[in-house]
This record gives C-alpha cells, sequence and structure tokens, in this order.
C-alpha cells in the first residue's frame, strides 16, 4: 500500500546517494506498492549546480545521464515488475519561460508516464541549495522574503499554466532557506493572494499536491505544503499522494509516520496515488491510474510500523 511518487538517486543525481537498482530493492524491502522514479531532467549550462559544474558537465553530459537513466529505469521497470509498480517520470525544473520548450522536447524524445512539477530557481538562482545562493536570490527580488516569495509563487504559476504537472512538488521549497522557515504565509497578504491563485488553478486540472517528508529530514516542522496551504488545498477539493523525495536509499519513506499524522490533523482523509494502468483523467498521462486510499487504511498498514518517526 505505502509509495512514493517523487525520488532520485546518485547514479544520475550529482547530490544523492546510492545506484537506482539498490534504490529500488531497498523500496521493495520495505514494501513499497508503488515507487516513481524521477530523476532531475537536463538543464541547460547556466542553470547547473556547483557540483555539476565543477565536474566539467555540458548540456550533453546531462542530456547523456538522463538517456542512461532512461534505459536502466525500463530494465528495472520490467526486472522488478512482479515486486513493485514502478512508474518511470522526471522531476521537472521550471526556471524561466524558455523552460517550456526545454521541457516539451524531453517529453517528445523519451515516454515518461509522470512528472512532478517544480520550481528551484527563482531568478536563475537556487533557492533550497544552500543559504548564500537563497540571499543572492533574495536581494535580486528586492532584499525581503516576502518578495522572493512572491517572485517564486508567480515563477510556480507560470509553469502551472503553461504545463499542468499531474503532482506539483514540494509546492513551498521557497520556506527552506527562509529566515522563518516554519512562518505563516497568511500574514503575508500579497504572498497568501499568490498561493490561493496557485492553488486554484491545481484544483481546476486535477493535479495532485504531494505530501513532501523531505521538509521533516531537513528539520522542518510541518511537511511541504504546510498545514494551512493543505487546509486551503482540501477546501478546494484538492487530491494529495505520499512523495519522499528520496536522495538515497536512507531516506527511502523516511518520516513517513510524521506525514501522516500531520495529515490528520489538517483532515486529510484520503490519499491519492499514481500506478501503471488505464489512463484516468487524474492520472494526466497516458497508462497512468489514479486511485485513492482512505488515510486509516495506510495508518493501519504493517509498513508504517517499520517506518522512521522524527
Amino acid at each position: 500500500m505505502p509509495y512514493s511518487h517523487h525520488s532520485h538517486s546518485g547514479q544520475f543525481c550529482a547530490h544523492a546517494r546510492d545506484t537506482l537498482e539498490g534504490v529500488v530493492k531497498a523500496a521493495i524491502e520495505k514494501n513499497m506498492q508503488v515507487f516513481a522514479l524521477t530523476e532531475h531532467m537536463p538543464r541547460e549550462r547556466q542553470d547547473m549546480y556547483p557540483e555539476e559544474v565543477a565536474a566539467g558537465y555540458t548540456e550533453k553530459k546531462l542530456l547523456d545521464i538522463f538517456s542512461d537513466y532512461y534505459i536502466e529505469a525500463l530494465r528495472l521497470q520490467s526486472k522488478y515488475a512482479t515486486e513493485l509498480n514502478i512508474l518511470i517520470g522526471t522531476e521537472i525544473d521550471w526556471i524561466r519561460p524558455s523552460s517550456k520548450d526545454f521541457i516539451e522536447n524531453l517529453f517528445s524524445a523519451f515516454q515518461l508516464q509522470l512528472f512532478v512539477g517544480s520550481v528551484h530557481h527563482v531568478h536563475g538562482i537556487p533557492i533550497d541549495y544552500t543559504a548564500e545562493l537563497f540571499q543572492e536570490a533574495r536581494r535580486t527580488s528586492g532584499g525581503s522574503d516576502e518578495r522572493l516569495f512572491e517572485d517564486y509563487f508567480d515563477l510556480q504559476r507560470d509553469m502551472l499554466e503553461a504545463l499542468k504537472p499531474p503532482i506539483v512538488g514540494h509546492f513551498d521549497l521557497i520556506r527552506l532557506k527562509s529566515d522563518a522557515p516554519d512562518l505563516s504565509f497568511v500574514e503575508m497578504q500579497g504572498v497568501w493572494r499568490k498561493i490561493c491563485r496557485n492553488l486554484g488553478l491545481i484544483a481546476s486540472y486535477g493535479g495532485i499536491l504531494e505530501l513532501n517528508s523531505a521538509a521533516l529530514r531537513k528539520g522542518l516542522d510541518e511537511p511541504y505544503p504546510n498545514a494551512e496551504i493543505c487546509k486551503e488545498f482540501l477546501a478546494l477539493g484538492g487530491q494529495f499522494t505520499l512523495s519522499d523525495d528520496s536522495h538515497g536509499i536512507d531516506h527511502i519513506a523516511s518520516h513517513y509516520r510524521d506525514v501522516l499524522g500531520f495529515a490528520e490533523k489538517v483532515g486529510i482523509r484520503q490519499i491519492t496515488f499514481l500506478e501503471q494502468g488505464p489512463a484516468t483523467k487524474d492520472s494526466q498521462l497516458p497508462g497512468v491510474t489514479a486511485k485513492t486510499t482512505r488515510l486509516f487504511q495506510l495508518q493501519r498498514h504493517p509498513f508504517f510500523a517499520s517506518c522512521r518517526a522524527s
């Protein structure tokens, strides 16, 4: 029954650990039902991370890495078909308007089953990588977290309108490196209006918000998105799924018990998940079915007895 719709491996992501097969085998050992492989999409040279620049990566190198990932993912999907429902996808990076063409070309080249729509850069600067880079992005926005938050959610709006991602990744990632990562967005009226606008867009096309446990792993009080955002999306009839955003074996299903407790507290009563099967409206992509399970059923599953809490 347990699942994750967002994962990475050290084999194909420079800031992750472990081989992709090692990650898949660990998911099987944890009795996962669905595990989505979502390595980062290739990016333009100007958007590479410091470790990629240090390694001398080129745009062609990143594309070759993604191609190798896709081939390996297909092999693993076939090899472990009877043990784990593996979905092959990617986490896209919306950075600027030209990202749309770059992403659509990627979708044309590879037959992906899903994608996680994420924003990791504002003004072309990574906002979740280091405090120094976050501060640079903040200065570019005018010097305050509030202004940077507004720019982030405007960029996210552009992504939602252009691509309508079936799963929206770490909706409020922008708070991770901020001065007060567990703050209330509601108190920032301009930011909150943009958040509500974006949630309305997601609900309008049937998108799914991931409850991303990586925020807890990184020391935040609540997963992405925080409670007030979840409650607003619930009021719109929005759907939620589970993701660990794992970057290696140790992260798989990390803090999942905490996430379920959080979900119950904010009033989430069912969880949506994707798996291979006839396409449905909510899955957005061919060959993928969207299903739901009641939260109490997840809570009673033996899997969660072995999940690491905070």
